[in-house]
């Protein structure tokens, strides 16, 4: 994306919160990669469990080994309205992107506040970052059929759901052993998946 002489993307505009969020990230994940270009994004792959607490045993089973592969895409208007983050590994089906329960938006990006007002410009898009770790989490876990909604709250800030993590695990291995009784969620596993709709908080 080009601008007129008497536009400039946000990055040059706000330097300062520029190398805040550079500085922020590259500490937090440091796998991620920035892009300056038109307003500049993020790419890369999320740790499985970047949270403060012990990541449950089996996680690495129900999450293939692997944390979200993602896209944080800046707007012209950030840090003033939050950026979008759009998962890319695992992709959501193109119909749990008109379900609320997945906490996608129809765009494709996931939906990781309530309402827009619940993002504070002052906050720390590491904070982003976590919670589109924990979506990888409990989509994997809707995805195995131990629950059927995701979290307000998301498991980055919740563990009432870090037991389940086992029982997901031991009924896909149940469902890949009988195919014929593992039913839907057996068959689509972890992936692919952005899904959403507003209303939701991770």
């Amino acid at each position: 994306m080009t601008y007129p002489d008497h536009i400039v993307p946000w990055w040059q505009a706000e330097p300062t919160r520029l190398e805040r969020d550079r500085r922020e990230i590259e500490e937090a994940f440091p796998d991620l990669a920035l892009t300056l270009e038109g307003e500049g994004y993020w790419s890369g792959r999320l740790p499985m469990w970047p949270f403060d607490r012990p990541a449950p045993s089996r996680l690495g089973d129900l999450l293939d080994g692997e944390g979200l592969e993602l896209r944080l895409v800046y707007g012209a208007a950030y840090p003033i309205v939050s950026p979008s983050i759009v998962p890319l590994d695992p992709e959501p089906l193109f119909d749990e992107l008109t379900q609320t329960r997945w906490h996608v938006l129809g765009s494709g990006a996931l939906c990781l506040f309530q309402t827009q007002a619940d993002w504070d410009p002052a906050s720390s898009v590491v904070d982003l970052l976590r919670r589109a770790a924990g979506w990888r989490v409990e989509y994997a876990l809707l995805k195995s059929g131990v629950r059927t909604d995701m979290t307000l709250a998301g498991i980055a800030h919740d563990d009432s759901l870090d037991g389940l993590i086992e029982e997901a695990v031991d009924r896909l291995t149940a469902a890949e052993a009988h195919p014929g009784d593992g039913g839907e969620e057996a068959s689509e596993r972890t992936g692919p998946s952005p899904a959403g709709a507003e209303g939701a908080a991770r």
